[in-house]
């Protein structure tokens, strides 16, 4: 089967690629190649590639800048996607896409499921539940795969931000009222990539269940204890750091300005995707962990930001 891969130089598109490759042919594509503000391109490419598996690992992610960039955030959120959807369901061909906790406000006393209501209170939240209903419209073979709090060993993230501040700061304030669960791109691609490889095996065994799923590690945190989490996780390996764990200081959103407002709440219930998937999910910390262990040996600058 032909695999096209959208986004191939993003924390998810990275690691996917890797996990693609063991399939069988993947043909890959970023920003700079493929411009999903192009809709000419974008349809240009899937013609001429003409994909059995398409992976859109592409987005516009840039939360609060989104409140001010709309228009191009629905562009590639949703206009793009809705023609990968149209390809998907004229030629036959499943596509995979990667979506957020954002669709949801966070009001939910829990965790959220595929049926609950989205109502994002952000741009960047529409933006992503407009490309899964341009999806579902299409009727097109699809899997939505939701997710949150997302990083890796490369690009920018919270995991890399902390590092590099407890290298210089004596105090840090960080939010201690949004709760969600870490997810490594890593993670998301091995998930993917076994999905994938019984949908190569046999295209029928997924006639059932295609649709929309929650993907994210067991356990929750929030910000403010994430951050704690990773500095002592530095530290236990021998890494100098000039912010004391004690100086790691608990906020209310209310005092952390940012133009999008976050979900309080982006807690997502996996149990849809463990059961139709036979997969196991590990606590978030395991993968946290890893990446800080990697980044710690590997990087050339501090923490590669």
């Amino acid at each position: 089967m032909n695999v096209l891969l959208f986004g191939k130089r993003g924390q998810v598109g990275h690691e996917l690629l890797k996990k693609l490759q063991q399939l069988g042919a993947v043909v890959a594509f970023d920003s700079t190649e493929v411009d999903f503000r192009d809709d000419e391109q974008v349809k240009h490419v899937l013609r001429q590639e003409q994909p059995d598996i398409i992976v859109n690992a592409a987005a516009y992610t840039a939360v609060d800048n989104a409140e001010s960039e709309s228009v191009l955030a629905h562009q590639v959120n949703a206009t793009a996607v809705g023609h990968l959807a149209s390809y998907a369901n004229d030629n036959d061909a499943l596509l995979v896409h990667f979506s957020t906790d954002y669709v949801f406000d966070g009001t939910k006393d829990g965790r959220y499921n595929e049926q609950d209501l989205c109502n994002s209170f952000s741009v960047y939240g529409t933006s992503k539940r407009d490309g899964e209903e341009r999806i579902i419209e299409s009727n097109c073979k699809h899997l939505i795969l939701r997710t949150s709090w997302v990083y890796s060993n490369r690009g920018t993230n919270f995991i890399k931000t902390i590092l590099k501040l407890a290298t210089s700061k004596a105090e840090l304030n960080v939010i201690n009222d949004q709760v969600g669960v870490p997810t490594s791109a890593q993670l998301i691609a091995t998930v993917t990539s076994q999905i994938l490889s019984k949908y190569v095996e046999n295209p029928v065994s997924l006639k059932e269940a295609y649709g929309t799923y929650h993907l994210s590690p067991s356990g929750e945190t929030n910000w403010h204890e994430y951050a704690k989490f990773i500095v002592r996780t530095a530290m236990e390996r021998g890494e100098h750091l000039q912010l004391p764990l004690e100086a790691i200081h608990p906020i209310p959103t209310s005092q952390y300005a940012q133009a999008a407002i976050r979900p309080k709440n982006s807690l997502l219930d996996t149990s849809k995707l463990r059961s139709a998937f036979q997969i196991e999910l590990p606590d978030w910390q395991v993968d946290v962990e890893e990446t800080i262990c990697d980044l710690l040996t590997s990087r050339t600058t501090p923490y590669n930001i």
